[in-house]
């Protein structure tokens, strides 16, 4: 019978897991150094944490299920809604701001293709109680500053405020479920569709005209003059675009300058409601965006008080298919240093011993388990990539020596038992 992996799975061997776990390093590394810390939530969650923000529509995207005592449950398809949970639960009476950051898999039922997957990974965070635009500032920055070391070039940060959308719109009454659909098809970024819609809605000419020019615009800061001479009689609209030139100033005083204002941003959930930010690295065909956040209000929506949140996740998978499509050297660590290769079966305990001092004194060692012949031990050793291999033979241990053999020159000396711990040392 033949067992298979389940479809939009992948299996991560070696080489690859030393990658990943490379470049997760990278990206703990620089969450903490702006303080951010770790939380971990569980796998899955009550359905009705992700029914309640996203419709009942959800499920037909997400694993969903009974368990043996009729709960509702779910595979958490994202980490912003669990989270939020979170916040509500162990933290809304805790100074604020409150900095979290997160990884691990998430679950979705869609069709699997490149770079979409049923189990994938995400890298972000939330933070909780920071006001705008300094936190959406750091926000960005922190995704910025996060691609830089890893190595990643020719990405693009596009940066935009829904409230100048969703402003022209409420100024059109076009409001509730109506206005959210609007703004899921400008996600989506079909302009013939969109045309369409607000045909089918009979949308006023000008702010048909307005909204149209807006989702089109991408540049630098000059566009926000060009911006305001747009929407400078609708209120709503203006008050989100001063809030858009405050937070370019912050960037900019962050030490950004490699960002693009970009009003066609819409970021289709509706629990978003101020500035949103997507990463893309072109190259990646159609899953271009490795990064996408904002400000949200998901909180409210959960019946918690109203605090200012910003956050974004990372596309972990789509980071690493980014990183390898520009031929990122991620350099992944020689974990196994040292093998330990008894010659002889009267040497094979002794070969136990000696990995074992050397294990506890932090040097990554393995030792002969399958009773191989020496040609097939050194072969077996070059073949994990070790530095040295340490030769135990019967002689040798009559004279309290060892032989210690350099797998890359291809050298070899003997060396008193004693001193092995203390000469790998200055070696490794």
């Amino acid at each position: 019978m033949e067992i298979l992996r389940p479809r939009g799975t992948r299996d991560f061997l070696f080489e690859e897991m030393e990658q990943r776990k490379y470049a997760e390093t990278i990206l703990r590394r620089v969450f903490e150094t702006y303080g951010y810390s770790e939380i971990k939530t569980p796998l899955f969650e009550e359905l009705k944490l992700f029914t309640l923000k996203s419709g009942e529509e959800i499920k037909e995207q997400i694993y969903h299920f009974q368990d043996k005592s009729g709960r509702e449950l779910a595979l958490r398809p994202e980490l912003t809604a669990p989270v939020a949970r979170l916040f509500m639960d162990k933290f809304q009476k805790s100074p604020k701001p409150i900095k979290m950051y997160y990884f691990g898999s998430c679950f979705r039922y869609e069709r699997p293709q490149a770079g979409r997957w049923r189990q994938f990974w995400q890298f972000g965070c939330e933070l909780i109680g920071g006001k705008s635009p300094e936190a959406e500032a750091e926000v960005i920055s922190l995704a910025n500053q996060s691609l830089d070391e890893l190595g990643l070039n020719e990405f693009e940060i596009h940066v935009g405020n829904l409230g100048i959308l969703r402003g022209v719109l409420e100024e059109a009454d076009i409001t509730g479920d109506v206005q959210d659909q609007v703004m899921g098809i400008i996600d989506k970024g079909d302009m013939d569709e969109l045309k369409e819609y607000l045909d089918n809605l009979n949308l006023n000419g000008i702010y048909r005209k307005i909204l149209l020019t807006l989702i089109g615009l991408k540049g630098g800061k000059e566009l926000l003059i060009q911006v305001e001479e747009l929407v400078k009689d609708i209120e709503p609209a203006f008050n989100a675009l001063k809030d858009l030139e405050d937070l370019l100033n912050t960037l900019d005083s962050f030490g950004m300058d490699n960002y693009m204002v970009n009003l066609g941003i819409a970021r289709g959930l509706d629990y978003y409601s101020g500035m949103v930010f997507e990463i893309y690295v072109h190259g990646l065909g159609a899953q271009k965006q490795i990064c996408g956040g904002g400000t949200y209000n998901l909180i409210e929506v959960f019946g918690g008080e109203k605090v200012a949140s910003t956050g974004f996740a990372f596309g972990f998978d789509r980071v690493m298919g980014a990183l390898e499509s520009q031929n990122v050297n991620l350099t992944v660590n020689d974990n196994l240093k040292v093998y330990v290769a008894p010659i002889s079966k009267n040497t094979r305990q002794k070969a136990f011993e000696i990995v074992q001092s050397l294990r506890k004194v932090g040097i990554a060692s393995d030792v002969d388990l399958a009773r191989k012949k020496l040609k097939k031990i050194l072969s077996y050793a070059n073949n994990l990539g070790v530095k040295y291999v340490v030769l135990i033979g019967e002689r040798d241990l009559e004279e309290g020596q060892v032989t210690l053999k350099d797998m890359e020159t291809g050298t070899q000396e003997s060396v008193n038992m004693d001193k092995l711990v203390d000469n790998l040392k200055k070696l490794i």
